[in-house]
């Protein structure tokens, strides 16, 4: 699969970044992959080679171009040692939901534009870091994305902070798909219930669940990376991305159609002794989440379990 490196124009300079694309007679989906706190390097090009091999053009983006030619963190280091530790989040500071929301329009923009890529609206996924920029930048630029995924994101659901993206959850266009980590104290169960609870009230197509691991769990440098709940997440983006950018069904637009309605008393979740805390998956009408048993046929079911 080519591998390309790209330059992409921003309203504050321009970003490097790795385009990955699909051996084959294209035009396919585009995805922006906004990684971790470490920034792009070659665990996250190893990323975009996996998107690009389930059929769509992936672009990840270097998200601290403000800063020049910064130096490669090192996974093993970055948090112990305090220096580095300090440029860090200096680096991470910097990335206010404006600025997060600019370049993620100047993203979009960039993939649209390629002949490589089809359709109107993107994907993004995120990791740490990333997961909130995700869904940051689905509140923030309407209906160029089309399906917003998220995993071990912290600070997406926070009580009084006016910088939470759970805030913006009547801007987004597109479905959301949120997976948390265990013992993460930036993504509790109070906060996932917080994040449904808005995306419940917004119509937003979603689901938002935990799996058994630590955060950090899908990226390959991370100490707690974990292969299987790694290839878990691939599959829940091959299934999610399927339904939402490959079908030519798109996310409803919010206060129209709606999700499954509560039981009275409920508060749109539900619990899993699979996983700590709750799952919550609310759907629209017509079709399923991945992984879902159910025949897709008429009202989708809340029922279905991973």
């Amino acid at each position: 699969m080519p591998r390309v490196d790209v330059q992409i124009p921003t309203a504050d300079g321009v970003s490097n970044g790795s385009l990955h694309v699909p051996d084959g007679a294209g035009p396919w989906p585009g995805v922006v992959v906004f990684p971790d706190a470490f920034g792009l390097r070659d665990t996250m090009r190893d990323m975009g080679d996996h998107l690009a091999s389930l059929g769509y053009v992936a672009l990840v983006p270097d998200v601290f171009y403000r800063a020049g030619d910064w130096a490669p963190f090192d996974p093993n280091t970055a948090f112990t040692d305090a220096k580095e530790r300090g440029r860090l989040f200096g680096l991470m500071s910097g990335l206010t939901n404006g600025r997060v929301i600019a370049d993620a329009d100047a993203y979009a923009d960039f993939l649209l534009a390629r002949p490589e890529v089809r359709g109107t609206a993107v994907g993004t996924t995120g990791y740490c870091m990333g997961g909130r920029m995700s869904l940051v930048a689905a509140g923030g630029i309407g209906d160029k994305i089309a399906a917003a995924a998220s995993f071990h994101a912290a600070r997406v659901a926070i009580p009084d902070d006016p910088n939470s993206p759970h805030l913006a959850a009547g801007n987004i266009r597109a479905a959301v798909y949120v997976a948390g980590s265990i013992e993460d104290q930036g993504f509790t169960a109070e906060h996932a219930e917080l994040l449904d609870n808005a995306l419940t009230s917004a119509g937003v197509p979603h689901t938002i669940e935990f799996y058994p691991g630590h955060h950090g769990f899908a990226v390959a440098d991370n100490a707690p990376y974990d292969a299987a709940l790694a290839e878990r997440h691939w599959e829940a983006l091959r299934g999610f991305y399927a339904e939402r950018l490959l079908s030519a069904r798109r996310a409803i637009t919010p206060g129209r159609g709606g999700t499954w309605p509560r039981r009275p008393g409920s508060s749109g979740s539900r619990r899993s002794s699979r996983f700590p805390g709750w799952t919550s998956r609310a759907r629209t009408r017509g079709g399923r989440w991945p992984g879902c048993s159910c025949s897709g046929r008429g009202p989708a079911r809340r029922s279905c379990r991973r």
